[in-house]
């Protein structure tokens, strides 16, 4: 199974990351469908795709996660 990495631009401009296996179904989480998606996100609909970077497990996707959420709002620009 595949995992991504991934960053959202919200509507207010702010930027979430989180980690998935089926990027198209979790986007459409976030932007409500199903009543699932992030807490923070659903005050902040809607969402648009803005990064993403596969991985072979969970495991790494997590790590680039965690290093991902460390980085400033320039580097995450930056990286997008």
């Amino acid at each position: 199974m595949e995992y991504y990495t991934y960053i959202v631009r919200c509507s207010d401009n702010t930027l979430y990351t989180g980690i998935a296996t089926d990027l198209k179904r979790r986007i459409s989480e976030h932007n409500g469908e199903g009543n699932l998606g992030a807490k923070y996100t659903k005050s902040r609909r809607p969402v648009e795709l803005v990064y993403k970077k596969k991985f072979k497990n969970r495991s790494d996707a997590s790590k680039e996660e965690y290093r991902v959420k460390k980085l400033t709002r320039i580097e995450k620009e930056k990286l997008i």
